[in-house]
């Protein structure tokens, strides 16, 4: 039997193998969705993703779910109680931003009907598909990361520099950043 060919960074594991095969730069419309990928990538920022996805499920565990009203409406002891979860990324500034990302998430919801609707029309409502022949074709932000973040930034998000929003990007599908000869391309 032939080996699938995928992207040269996945092939550390399994977990990541799993996160490549069946997530990674498969457009993902829901809002519920977008919410959990971007805490994910706010969390990631400095760190690898690897760290992140191998503490997805506490993560999942530890923000109910990614349940965006009731991560919104954290109180200081339970976002104090979030810090001392050795389960997940004990960032305390991080830990702040996403109750806060979440307040803003909402407000993006109310102004335009959804939070995909607003981040889509970044891209026209269209994956972009930059066909890299390997890794190092592959870029860490594009012009539409920088003005998808400095609009976020203004609208009182925190930790979505443009490298988090291109990797926010990539991991909703809004950018398909798969090599070419990737079989997730067939």
């Amino acid at each position: 039997m032939a080996t699938k060919h995928r992207c040269a960074w996945c092939e550390k594991d399994d977990l990541y193998r799993d996160y490549h095969d069946n997530e990674w730069g498969k457009p993902v419309y829901d809002d519920e969705t977008i919410f959990e990928f971007l805490i994910l990538e706010t969390f990631q920022a400095g760190l690898s993703w690897y760290t992140v996805l191998a503490k997805r499920e506490n993560f999942r565990k530890a923000f109910d779910d990614f349940d965006l009203l009731k991560v919104a409406n954290y109180s200081e002891e339970k976002m104090a109680t979030l810090a001392e979860n050795a389960g997940i990324i004990r960032n305390k500034l991080k830990i702040k931003a996403t109750v806060s990302n979440a307040q803003a998430f909402i407000k993006v919801q109310e102004e335009f009907g959804s939070f995909s609707k607003y981040i889509w029309g970044f891209v026209d409502g269209k994956p972009i598909d930059n066909q890299p022949k390997n890794l190092s074709e592959v870029k860490a932000t594009n012009p539409i990361s920088d003005a998808l973040s400095k609009d976020m930034k203004k609208r009182g998000f925190k930790f979505v520099g443009s490298t988090v929003i291109y990797a926010h990007m990539q991991a909703t599908g809004m950018v398909n950043d798969h090599v070419i000869d990737c079989f997730t391309r067939k």
